[in-house]
């Protein structure tokens, strides 16, 4: 499938700002950047006019396609599949968005430095309206800035509950299990502690990153598991309880990225990146590489290239 998408000024820079982390390498003629999410590829072109192709590719552009409605009060949108181009003045409205939800999300799987934060969020069909206004939508395609400002707005407004996982125990879990059960054993805690309110609810909601039945499998010792679940991928931009989810958690990995960059006086890069690697050398040389035991997580192979650097 291929979507394109005619974009303004202000929602190429919006663009820019979010696939900074996912860009390649090498950008086709006329292209101010190619990136991959997920499935889908991204090419932003000088031109404005923006392409998503692959098989995701209807909700890679969703968000965007929203968006540009918002900054210019339409947006011209062609898809491959049915070869007409259309002008939208109204978004479109998933299933799961105006509904009474119990939704969960997760920050920090892909940063070696930081912790691991899960969030449950409990939002009323009420409430959509107020956090729409508030701008909540996937945490990725909200800046820091942005998290910082409307997330305490939103943990007033709803219920919720999270865990944060620090990164020495991260590393105790691993040992035993890899990332995709840590998450499936966090969110399943913080599903059973927000449902024993007995919400009044239409759907549970978890972003997905396995299939239901390995998630289901990795719990399968578990005494309590929540059950009815329904999992969807890029949930953030179609239920408002995961949205919720997802910005809480970002606020709170920020919260605690920033504790980190105090007591070490220093400021770690995000993400999995070779910035993370040199600063990573940086603090083995200064503290021994013990330190990375309760500031990183060592499954990442970041671990292996800091400690097989030159310094060492």
């Amino acid at each position: 499938m291929t979507i394109t998408v005619k974009t303004s000024e202000k929602t190429k820079e919006m663009m820019q700002e979010y696939y900074e982390d996912l860009k390649k390498d090498k950008t086709p003629p006329y292209a101010v950047f190619q990136a991959i999410d997920g499935d889908t590829v991204v090419t932003l072109y000088e031109s404005g006019k923006c392409v998503f192709q692959g098989k995701d590719a209807d909700l890679a552009s969703e968000y965007w396609v929203e968006t540009e409605r918002i900054n210019s009060g339409y947006v011209q949108v062609t898809n491959s599949d049915d070869k007409k181009k259309q002008e939208i003045d109204k978004p479109k409205t998933s299933k799961y968005m105006y509904v009474n939800s119990i939704g969960s999300d997760e920050v920090g799987t892909g940063d070696y430095f930081g912790p691991i934060v899960v969030t449950a969020s409990y939002v009323k069909r009420d409430d959509v309206p107020y956090l729409k206004e508030l701008g909540c939508t996937d945490s990725k395609k909200l800046t820091d800035e942005k998290i910082l400002e409307i997330a305490p707005l939103v943990a007033k407004k709803i219920k919720y509950t999270s865990l944060i996982l620090s990164n020495s125990d991260y590393n105790k879990y691993h040992s035993q299990y890899n990332m995709n059960k840590v998450k499936a054993i966090l969110h399943n805690k913080v599903l059973l502690k927000i449902m024993e309110e007995k919400p009044d609810i239409d759907y549970i909601i978890v972003d997905q990153f396995a299939e239901p039945f390995v998630y289901y499998n990795y719990l399968k010792d578990t005494p309590n598991i929540q059950r009815n679940i329904t999992f969807m991928t890029k949930a953030e931009s179609l239920n408002m309880a995961v949205a919720c989810s997802s910005i809480i958690c970002r606020y709170l990995f920020l919260k605690e990225y920033d504790k980190l960059n105090k007591k070490l006086n220093i400021k770690l890069p995000k993400g999995a990146g070779s910035n993370v690697d040199e600063i990573g050398k940086q603090l083995v040389k200064k503290y021994g590489k013990d330190i990375l035991e309760n500031i990183a997580k060592l499954s990442f192979k970041n671990t292996e290239k800091i400690l097989t650097s030159d310094n060492q």
